[in-house]
């Protein structure tokens, strides 16, 4: 259970010790200008990386709104039960333990009560990069992850588990093709038949897969 600890004006949950030179080097990300960057079937989602001294690098999350909202409101959230970092960093530690390979959850964060902004601390997942981009550069390759993604998807639609907007550009590979799914933000368990939850899957993917023109390759989602 992460321990929640009030620090500057941030309240930061993490599993782990974290010292004052972390919380620091934390909170002076979480001040940073918030910056998206441009990608294919990229996320609402503000990103950078830091280097935690005994961690080693990860990725800060600062939750944004996407969509016309995004014009009016880029990073503020109306709290109605958890804060939605610590809702996915628990999630993350629940999906870890089903066998699903997501990034490692180090530690979440907000400021603010009711209304609030939020981020997430996940570990870097090194020499990485999406499933498009692989699909693109290696379709050998994709070819075999789209197998481990089959498998994965599997236990998400087992567990009735909900990733709302799962697509390529939400799947990172390394270097040793291990397959992570990424941006659970919102994403929830369901009383939905299974399989109907898996065709909510497929058709999600096709259809990302068809609106941005990717490698055909990417087609061969679970059946």
């Amino acid at each position: 259970m992460a321990e929640i600890k009030f620090y500057q004006s941030y309240h930061i949950g993490a599993g782990i010790k974290l010292t004052k030179k972390h919380k620091q080097l934390l909170v002076s990300c979480f001040e940073k200008p918030v910056q998206t960057a441009e990608a294919v079937l990229g996320g609402r989602a503000a990103v950078s990386t830091i280097r935690l001294k005994g961690i080693g690098p990860v990725v800060v999350k600062n939750y944004t709104r996407g969509g016309v909202i995004r014009n009016f409101n880029r990073n503020t959230y109306l709290k109605f039960s958890k804060y939605r970092c610590q809702s996915e960093y628990e999630l993350l530690l629940f999906l870890d333990r089903l066998g699903i390979r997501v990034p490692k959850p180090i530690a979440f964060a907000y400021r603010g009560k009711f209304f609030y902004h939020a981020w997430l601390v996940t570990r870097e997942i090194q020499n990485a990069c999406t499933l498009v981009e692989l699909s693109r550069q290696n379709p050998n390759s994709a070819s075999i992850v789209m197998q481990d993604l089959a498998r994965q998807l599997g236990i998400l639609v087992e567990n009735q588990i909900h990733h709302v907007d799962l697509h390529p550009g939400n799947i990172l590979v390394d270097n040793e093709n291990n397959l992570f799914i990424i941006d659970f933000d919102k994403a929830r368990t369901t009383p939905q038949n299974r399989h109907k939850l898996q065709e909510k899957y497929i058709r999600r993917w096709q259809r990302a897969v068809l609106k941005h023109k990717l490698p055909a390759v990417l087609n061969n989602i679970i059946r």
